[in-house]
């Protein structure tokens, strides 16, 4: 597809990079000549430097013939106009980035007005999935499929669950009473594994289950991890992210404090957050910590914009035994050493918009009815999670999953069909309208006839 990426950015970058990874031909667009001259070192794409809202600019960026315009800049207003001129201007499906509050209660009448088939709040998303964390505190992260009934957990696996050291086909062999979820995924030393039958669970382990959301909480129960209900949360950082965080946790009744070092933007905040209590000072100032209680908080999560003041603050809420810690990071690079020193939780903005445009890319260049329609990347990128709807009369459906030719690196997880949530068996079928749930070490998959044949 002939893609346009307007905003030279961080996020615009990351998305450039992961297009042409894809397959897809890029060209990028920034009025910054040392971003556009930075730009053309390291992406196969083409640069061109100007005003991504100017006629002549898209026009020299062959926007008649795009497939898709996507909008990055810093401003809201701007990503809108970029929409509107390239929609004017022949292109055929535009994406806008938008993450000023202001227009959230707006955004379905503006998404209209300015010609944006797809708008994406990067902080939103992101304060969602923390969110869905703090369900589960012995968590790292929480996916959710098929219109929230099923969820994908990952947690770090110790010798107190009693699921190590046995192969998976033993596991409800020997714990009969254990409630049945998919594992579906592992993490072992930076490896993406599927695993088999006969693969083992070790010690110190990521791994990936995925059920309906009432076996979730059961299984973990079983296994001694039962969640227990966060009622404060304490916040480091007074970002966007933040602020929709905030609005959610207040909605689930949990007391919200929150840190934040400016003196302007904490009062915006107090006026903007009624019930909140905003605190004015350093959040990586271990006596202001202190002096608000930190231990005694179940929770905290630091999502100031530095990523190096994150983990400072993070690794001093381990030190005095929060039982949950949440990190945010745009750097891949840090992942690893985050996670060394126990900090399991980390979430990126970046991350969650990137996954979102790219699902969308891939709805939009497939022609086959049962594309996708979700998408998560899991184990730093090696392998995604992705659900797709089977519509049509596709060649494998009715068809037992014993007699089809199912690609070898990836996993069936699940099947949705109304209200039921399916673990598939050999003799399980694919039906029309289903959600069907697959594991993939092969990356780019955008339908699901890309993953499974009719011999």
């Amino acid at each position: 597809m002939q893609i346009i990426v307007v905003g030279a950015g961080k996020m615009g970058i990351a998305l450039a990079e992961s297009l042409i990874n894809e397959g897809h031909n890029v060209t990028v667009i920034d009025k910054d000549e040392h971003k556009v001259s930075k730009g053309e070192h390291v992406l196969d794409a083409l640069f061109i430097h100007g005003n991504g809202v100017q006629v002549n600019v898209l026009k020299e960026a062959d926007v008649e013939n795009s497939d898709i315009v996507i909008a990055t800049t810093a401003g809201d207003e701007i990503n809108m106009l970029v929409c509107l001129t390239a929609k004017k201007l022949g292109t055929q499906y535009t994406i806008a980035r938008i993450r000023d509050p202001e227009y959230l209660n707006s955004i379905s009448f503006l998404q209209k007005e300015m010609f944006m088939d797809y708008v994406i709040n990067p902080e939103r998303s992101t304060a969602r999935e923390v969110s869905r964390i703090l369900r589960f505190p012995f968590v790292n992260g929480v996916e959710t499929f098929a219109r929230g009934r099923v969820e994908m957990v990952d947690f770090r696996a110790s010798e107190k669950d009693g699921i190590t050291g046995i192969p998976l086909k033993d596991i409800y062999c020997i714990k009969k009473n254990l409630p049945q979820v998919l594992f579906c995924a592992v993490e072992r030393n930076g490896q993406a594994i599927i695993p088999k039958g006969n693969f083992v669970i070790q010690p110190g382990d990521t791994v990936h289950v995925v059920g309906d959301v009432n076996t979730i909480t059961a299984f973990f129960r079983a296994i001694g991890k039962e969640a227990a209900s966060i009622r404060s949360v304490m916040i480091m950082g007074g970002s966007r992210i933040a602020f929709y965080l905030a609005q959610m946790l207040q909605n689930m009744h949990i007391k919200v404090s929150m840190i934040e070092i400016s003196s302007e933007k904490a009062r915006t905040l107090s006026e903007m957050l009624p019930g909140v209590n905003i605190i004015r000072g350093d959040g990586t100032d271990q006596e202001l910590l202190e002096s608000e209680g930190l231990p005694e908080f179940p929770a905290f999560i630091t999502l100031s914009d530095r990523d190096e003041e994150n983990l400072m603050a993070g690794l001093y809420a381990v030190k005095r035994g929060v039982k949950k810690v949440i990190v945010k990071s745009s750097r891949d690079t840090y992942s690893a050493i985050m996670k060394n020193m126990g900090l399991d939780s980390i979430i990126s903005a970046l991350k969650v918009a990137v996954n979102n445009v790219l699902r969308t890319v891939r709805t939009r260049s497939s022609r086959s009815s049962a594309a996708v329609v979700r998408m998560y990347r899991l184990v730093g990128g090696k392998a995604e999670a992705l659900e797709f709807i089977a519509e049509g009369n596709m060649p494998f459906m009715y068809v037992p999953l014993k007699e089809l030719n199912i690609d070898k690196d990836c996993l069936i997880a699940v099947i949705v069909r109304e209200n039921k949530v399916l673990v598939p068996f050999g003799n399980d079928m694919i039906e029309n309208g289903d959600s069907v749930i697959i594991i993939s070490k092969r990356l780019g998959i955008s339908s699901l006839d890309e993953v499974i044949h009719k011999d």
